[in-house]
């Protein structure tokens, strides 16, 4: 009976001590509890996503990483500017989107449905990319393009998205702490996925 206690006990400590190994290579050990506590929440649209980011030509771990800081994986997530779904897409991009592909009777309402609201946002996300393909590092203008408007971001670039800036150098340049902190959680989560090298 006390061999058996003994292998129990070892047994929850060696599983314990994975979890805690897993989680601190993760990089992220209060996402990583949450993705273990409720896996369904943080995989469910993760086909979706690689689908979408194909087509789109985008990287599916960046898209995952954006749908994480918009909306944590809520479909049904509404903003306080009326941005809706999972990348939390604005009733005038979507609109573009929908005139730009051709989609007829697009109504606001349609961007609660996953795979709608992927659509919109990767094409709004990839025209983001196609503005500052020529920079070495796209990924920070982009984010910040999708998040804070082309305007500013070609503000912040010095009104010249073909003129090579450093990543570091645009980042300074964002006056809005708000479109700072969220080009930089993106990038950091989107690290975190590419480290443990899967969504």
């Amino acid at each position: 009976m006390r061999f058996l206690l003994k292998l129990i006990i070892c047994l929850g400590l060696a599983t314990l001590a994975a979890f805690a190994l897993l989680a601190w290579r993760s990089g992220d050990l209060i996402y990583t509890a949450y993705e273990w506590l409720s896996p369904a929440r943080f995989h469910q649209f993760d086909n979706l996503i690689r689908s979408v980011a194909a087509e789109h030509q985008l990287d599916p771990m960046l898209v995952k990483a954006l749908v994480w800081r918009e909306s944590r994986f809520d479909p049904r997530k509404l903003g306080t500017a009326g941005e809706r779904g999972l990348m939390q897409v604005s009733e005038r991009a979507a609109r573009e989107w929908a005139q730009e592909t051709r989609v007829s009777n697009f109504q606001p309402e349609d961007l609660f449905d996953a795979r709608t609201n992927l659509e919109a946002g990767t094409w709004y996300l990839a025209r983001a990319f196609q503005h500052w393909q020529h920079q070495s590092e796209p990924a920070a203008f982009a984010l910040a393009e999708y998040n804070a408007g082309a305007s500013r971001a070609q503000r912040w670039a010095k009104n010249d998205p073909h003129a090579p800036m450093p990543q570091e150098t645009f980042r300074g340049n964002i006056d809005f702490p708000g479109t700072r902190k969220y080009v930089q959680s993106v990038l950091h989560r989107y690290e975190f996925y590419r480290k443990r090298g899967s969504m």
